[in-house]
């Protein structure tokens, strides 16, 4: 076990303790920061085990597969609490979880047909955003709302970009044609 690989299962063990962290912070505000700084060492890991991954050639299939799975329940598991607390429509966070579960299946379809697809720049920059999208809703400080509903809207756009980016991209998949 590598340690790109160990940066992604920290990262899915930080999540149950930053779920239950953000989700106390209704009762005891001060708890906010701790989720926070629980949600930016996870979300630092996805930064790091890919760079280390590609700087030392660590790139392994347990990574290809588990490392986005992780970023996956990291930022949806910190939408679905930021639901709860009344921070984001559901229906941003609908939109967003289909487009996940379309890509994973379009990549389920490819993976079948011999095809890797890869990240791309609009996946990255999704999840970039998403990232600091919950980072502000946790913080949840009234001066940053202009700041935090801009997040949310790109996050949203570059969800629907990436989607779109995505099958476009590699439509030959869906044909069966490779």
């Amino acid at each position: 076990m590598n340690l790109p690989n160990k940066l992604t299962i920290l990262r899915m063990v930080l999540v149950p303790f930053f779920v239950a962290t953000l989700l106390m912070s209704a009762a005891n505000e001060p708890l906010k920061w701790v989720a926070l700084v629980l949600f930016i060492v996870a979300s630092l890991t996805d930064f790091a085990d890919g760079y280390i991954a590609r700087k030392y050639n660590l790139i392994t299939n347990f990574g290809k597969f588990m490392d986005p799975l992780a970023d996956k329940i990291l930022t949806i598991s910190g939408m679905i609490c930021l639901i709860e607390l009344g921070r984001i429509p559901s229906w941003i966070v609908c939109i967003i979880v289909a487009r996940e579960f379309i890509i994973s299946g379009f990549r389920l379809i490819a993976a079948e047909n011999g095809v890797v697809i890869a990240a791309n720049m609009w996946g990255k920059l999704k999840t970039n955003f998403q990232m600091f999208m919950i980072i502000f809703m946790i913080m949840n400080i009234p001066q940053f709302q202009i700041v935090t509903n801009i997040l949310m809207w790109i996050a949203l756009a570059l969800t629907i970009i990436s989607l779109v980016t995505y099958i476009s991209a590699n439509k030959q998949v869906l044909a069966g044609d490779k």
